[in-house]
């Protein structure tokens, strides 16, 4: 056996079965920063003895997930490392030793019960969690035989029946586990694949893992997998339970998060217009406290400010507007050049938008956006004039009338038709006319933006609007709006 080494060694260790939910995605990254913040090592593993839920392209979508994130690994398939292979299927031969190494010390044993001996048994009252231990005390000589005659087999671990077990976790303490609730687990199924559990004690303990942390279900499981690194005399790791994450039900209640709380996957939440480095932050906080009131920090704060000792015990809850509101503020950090490289997949859904107004669609909608998809929302209205109510010409606040309305486009037309298309030309036309009028300039402004947007709200107010619809198009959308208004009122 191997020396265990004294520096810091943590592993996410997924199954390729499908996407990287919310509640991996949080695993991997507090083993990333319990191995960072301690100047440790941060191993990837991939755990595919479960053939029957491999998922073709999952091992691509863990490897793409991870480094989208920003959580390099250190060791793993795709670099390497002193400790591989570092996918379990590839470790085979491994595994099998170990298994009747346990049978030979007495801590395991051979199960030759048929498929249907088994299933027979979810029918009867056993108390052992499904096995009734049948083959636990088999004498040497059927033991012998059963293996001659090439009986199909496997190897299950010998739980002790009596007294209890007790282990330390870093987050919850002291846990204590009746014995008699253990059941005799496999660990070297009949096709010679190990079992998730007893590969992971097997690997963890040939690749020096001192740190395993995963999430709070398995805080039940622990036991076994103690049991096992004492009848192998290896070095227990430090344990970290994570707690557990939770969605918002419609009727206010919350329950482990779910698809139906919506997105929970990485990359669906990346589809969705939100960031990797807000996720991550964000994600970051599900389950751990800074020491003080900052919320948002960049991975590299992350590394120096986390510590086990701010994982809590309490559930986390998963909010959705919370999250919006860290994609924010790191929206608003974007510089112009980011931003626009940011919003293009949107902005190309919409009509072109002229590259000399970049800097003015950046300015009115990086305040206003909380996710990438938010921008065809606010700006629908480009894409077509909607079938508008007149009665937005109506404001109280400005003062405006549909009669007023009508009176001030029959006057701003022949201005707009031969003024010159940007922003200070159509600003200092605009609030020319109102100085010249004698009015506020609301007077003059939201009749020209109802009328251009066909719409309440928009982000930035009618220069912004009539730039980002460009001249040909404005002038079309306020010439209906006239002709709208005078049909209604003469």
């Amino acid at each position: 056996m191997t020396e265990l080494s004294s520096s810091v060694r943590t592993r996410f260790a997924p199954s390729p079965t499908g996407f990287m939910h919310v509640g991996n995605l949080r695993t991997a990254l507090y083993e990333y920063l319990v191995a960072k913040s301690m100047g440790g090592t941060f191993v990837l593993r991939i755990e595919d003895t479960d053939q029957e839920r491999y998922v073709e392209g999952a091992v691509d979508i863990i490897y793409h997930t991870l480094h989208t994130a920003g959580l390099i690994h250190d060791e793993g398939p795709d670099i390497g490392g002193n400790y591989g292979p570092y996918v379990q299927s590839e470790r085979m031969e491994l595994y099998r030793p170990y298994a009747e190494q346990l049978v030979a010390s007495g801590h395991a044993y051979y199960c030759f019960c048929t498929k249907e001996r088994l299933a027979s048994l979810h029918d009867e009252k056993s108390g052992l969690g499904g096995y009734d231990r049948h083959c636990r005390d088999l004498s040497q000589e059927e033991i012998d035989a059963n293996l001659k005659a090439g009986i199909p087999y496997v190897i299950r671990q010998k739980m002790p029946t009596e007294g209890e077990t007790t282990f330390h976790d870093a987050v919850y303490g002291d846990i204590t586990v009746s014995n008699k609730e253990l059941e005799d687990q496999i660990l070297l199924k009949a096709d010679g694949y190990p079992t998730y559990n007893f590969a992971n004690v097997i690997d963890d303990h040939l690749m020096h893992i001192t740190h395993v942390v995963r999430g709070s279900e398995y805080l039940s499981s622990t036991p076994k997998y103690n049991l096992l690194y004492e009848a192998f005399g290896f070095e227990i790791p430090t344990y970290i339970h994570l707690p557990l994450i939770q969605g918002k039900n419609p009727d206010g209640t919350v329950s482990k998060l779910s698809k139906r709380h919506g997105a929970t996957g990485f990359e669906d939440l990346i589809a969705d217009g939100y960031l990797p480095q807000a996720i991550i932050n964000y994600i970051a906080l599900l389950g751990w406290c800074p020491k003080d009131t900052q919320e948002v920090f960049s991975l590299k704060e992350l590394e120096k400010e986390f510590s086990i000792a701010g994982i809590s015990k309490s559930p986390a809850v998963f909010d959705y507007d919370k999250l919006a509101w860290f994609n924010s503020e790191y929206i608003k950090q974007m510089t112009d050049d980011e931003f626009i490289a940011f919003a293009k997949p949107e902005m190309d859904k919409l009509p072109a938008i002229d590259p000399s107004n970049y800097a003015m669609f950046t300015e009115i909608m990086k305040p206003r956006i909380s996710k990438r998809s938010d921008i065809s929302e606010k700006l629908a209205f480009l894409k077509e004039l909607a079938d508008y109510d007149l009665a937005l010409f109506e404001h109280k606040k400005s003062k405006t009338t549909k009669e007023g309305c009508l009176q001030m486009l029959e006057t701003v037309i022949p201005l707009l038709e031969s003024a010159s298309w940007d922003k200070d030309s159509l600003s200092a036309l605009l609030t020319g006319l109102s100085e010249g009028l004698g009015v506020k300039n609301a007077l003059v402004m939201w009749p020209v933006r109802i009328a251009a947007s066909g719409t309440a709200v928009t982000p930035g107010g009618a220069v912004e609007v009539l730039l980002l619809l460009g001249k040909e198009e404005s002038m079309r959308r306020i010439h209906i709006g006239l002709d709208r208004l005078n049909n209604e009122l003469k």
